[in-house]
Order: C-alpha cells, then structure tokens, then sequence
C-alpha cells in the first residue's frame, strides 16, 4: 500500500511539442539512480505523451530522438516515395574525344569549363552553364561507341530554351550543323523546336517551350528552381590562375 508519509519523488515532465510522429520511439539515457516509466507511443493523438522520471538525484538526462518515420521521409520523399530532390545537377556525356565535344559544349552551346576534382583517374571535363553542368568522359573504347547521323527527335536528347530561334537557325546554319525543324500546336499555342547532334551523336533540342504552360496532371503544385550564377576573378591559388569561379545560389522556389 502506498504510504502517505512517504515523500513522493520529484517528477520531471518533458514536453515534446505539438508535432510528433506517430511512430517515433524515444531512447531516454538517464542517471543510474534514475528511473523512467515507461514512454507511450502516439497513435491518434497529435501529441505524444510526455514520458515522466521519477529520480531521487537528477544527474543526467540525454534525450535521443530517433525519429524512423520522419527520416524515412527525409529519405524518400514526402509525397508518394519520391526523393527528396531540390535541382538538376548535372549530365554526364561519355564521348569519343573529351577535347572535341569540349570545343563543341563551349563554342556552339556557350557553357563555359570549370574546374574538374584532380583526385578522377580518367579523362573528362566539366562545364557548367544555364544553371546545369555537362560531364564529359573520356570512352574507354572510342572505336566502339555507335555513330548515329539520322537525327531522329523522338531519340533521347537534352533540350535547352532559347529566346530567338530565328537567331539559332542562323548560327547553326553559319556553323554548318546539320538541324531538323519541328513544330509543335496545342490548344493553339505553337512551340518550334530545332535538333541537331552533338560530336558523338547525342541529340540536343533547341526550343521556345516555355510557350506551353506545364499543367500538373496530379494536382499537385510544381516547383519551379532558378539559379542565379556570378563570375568572379580568382587570384593565383597554389602557383595555379583560375580565371573564373563560379558562385551558385539558390532562389526562392515559386
């Protein structure tokens, strides 16, 4: 029977908040003449219930929160499994000659090279340009890579969005690259696409396609990321003169 002389220890009451996962497990390390009632677990409420200790002495208390659920979400996505992604980073290119599709990147598409780690053991390049990079590798068996010259718009390609396309029909044309014109109408709103080959045959689309709202099929809300990209000179690093470095922030999603 309980004793009411007996002086009831004192009872430290943690409060967790109002939003707590449903299947949160709450790992309490206490003092070794402490002692801690069991934790519950939430199930409908949207608080969960504030585990209580009843210590004689308060050493120590160090709460760890493994939240399983919520990390599992950090993990893949908070909507339907997807990944937690924020932008594209970058496309990797394998091709023939790094040095000719380097001249192509930089001289027909206007990205600009960046430097690449020194740790890689293989040949490659990097630039960076539109708010993405191209990574280009060197192919370990360039005699084997297939050659493709019917330019085909329904093969796998990167499209970039041009302000005149009039002007980029004319530079291809200045270049001698060989293009194909497409055009596209939906609910009256025309969209001209141009597509040509880069050195190795990887089809690249210039296009006025943000003339074609994006409509969400799922009713879910589309994000739209820009980065905004500044050039700055760089001083000699190292006995080394990098031109340029290249500063990316991230705007505010609409």
């Amino acid at each position: 029977m309980h004793d009411p002389r007996q002086v009831a220890p004192p009872v430290v009451v943690l409060d967790w908040g109002e939003e707590v996962d449903p299947y949160v497990h709450v790992y309490v390390q206490l003092a070794s003449d402490c002692r801690s009632s069991s934790t519950s677990k939430r199930t409908s409420s949207a608080l969960l219930s504030a585990p209580r200790f009843h210590c004689s002495q308060l050493v120590l208390v160090s709460l760890h929160l493994i939240v399983e659920k919520q990390r599992r979400r950090e993990m893949l996505g908070a909507k339907g499994g997807a990944l937690p992604l924020a932008s594209l980073n970058h496309i990797s290119i394998v091709c023939r000659s790094v040095e000719t599709s380097l001249d192509f990147y930089q001289n027909v598409l206007g990205f600009l090279p960046i430097r690449r780690p020194g740790s890689f053991k293989f040949d490659g390049a990097w630039l960076f340009n539109y708010g993405i990079g191209i990574h280009l590798l060197q192919s370990e068996d360039p005699e084997k890579m297939p050659r493709k010259r019917e330019i085909n718009p329904k093969d796998n390609h990167i499209s970039f969005q041009c302000e005149s396309l009039a002007l980029v029909e004319k530079k291809l044309k200045e270049m001698v690259i060989p293009y194909i014109q497409n055009r596209v109408e939906e609910g009256g709103i025309y969209v001209d696409q141009l597509f040509f080959h880069d050195p190795d045959g990887f089809m690249i689309e210039i296009c006025n396609c943000e003339n074609l709202p994006v409509i969400s099929l799922s009713g879910e809300p589309i994000m739209a990321c820009k980065r905004v990209v500044s050039f700055t000179p760089q001083q000699q690093q190292q006995q080394q003169y990098l031109p340029q470095a290249i500063h990316v922030k991230e705007e505010p999603c609409a």
